[in-house]
């Protein structure tokens, strides 16, 4: 009997506990909504991040200048990929060897100022990976736009 007394007397300050820790994060987590709807909305307006606008590419195909980088070690991939762009009517600033060979996939890469130039050159060839320049100097793009990096798959 005194030990069933014992353990319900355990049990109780074990809720009990539990109770101020959720009690205790209920009030954290409503604390920010307070606050939020306190502020003044001219408050809210200037700290808040502005989104980035989504736009177009403002050079069309024919502007758009690409350098082509063998990233795979195949011989004539970046030849041949370089034709296939051609195609499409941009600009080839050149073929190369990437700094490694060993991409999986390929990938754009673009210059600052212009992601959505490399986002309809990736488009245009299933590309599914588009990152800004990572591993590449704007010197080594030879004045491109962009660098398509060939990978081998």
């Amino acid at each position: 009997m005194v030990a069933a007394a014992v353990a319900s007397f355990e049990l109780v300050l074990l809720v009990l506990i539990g109770l101020a820790f959720v009690g205790q994060s209920v009030s954290d987590e409503r604390s920010p909504v307070r606050a939020l709807t306190t502020e003044k909305p001219e408050a809210t307006a200037k700290t808040a991040p502005a989104t980035p606008q989504v736009t177009g590419p403002k050079l069309e195909r024919t502007e758009t200048s690409v350098l082509v980088l063998n990233g795979n070690g195949r011989a004539g991939a970046a030849a041949e990929t370089a034709d296939l762009i051609r195609t499409r009517n941009y600009l080839m600033a050149g073929t190369g060897d990437a700094p490694r060979t060993d991409f999986s996939r390929s990938i754009v890469m673009f210059r600052p100022g212009y992601r959505a130039e490399a986002v309809r050159l990736a488009r245009d060839f299933r590309i599914k990976r588009v990152a800004p320049l990572d591993g590449l100097k704007l010197t080594d793009l030879q004045g491109a736009h962009i660098a398509l990096v060939v990978g081998s798959s």
